[in-house]
């Protein structure tokens, strides 16, 4: 089981994927594109509001209540180029 690595700082893209560095210095690249249709993601299709994701509580967090676990974003990342 992976252990559960907090996130520590966050850069969200334009082309709607986030730019994560984990507690351990590991650098790595999720993909918000197939969640945004999804419940309660749809918001995110706004560009001006996905680009306001922060860290917040060791994960990615938008306005309006809206986060997702650090677990899913160590999953289902790529390690950045």
């Amino acid at each position: 089981m992976e252990p559960l690595l907090d996130i520590v700082t966050v850069e969200a893209r334009d082309d709607y994927t986030l730019l994560l560095e984990f507690e351990n210095g590991e650098r790595r690249v999720f993909d918000m594109q197939p969640y945004l249709e999804r419940k309660p993601f749809q918001g995110l299709k706004s560009l001006s509001l996905f680009m306001q994701a922060k860290v917040g509580s060791g994960t990615v967090v938008w306005p309006g209540n809206l986060d997702i676990a650090p677990e899913t974003l160590l999953a289902h990342s790529i390690p950045a180029a």
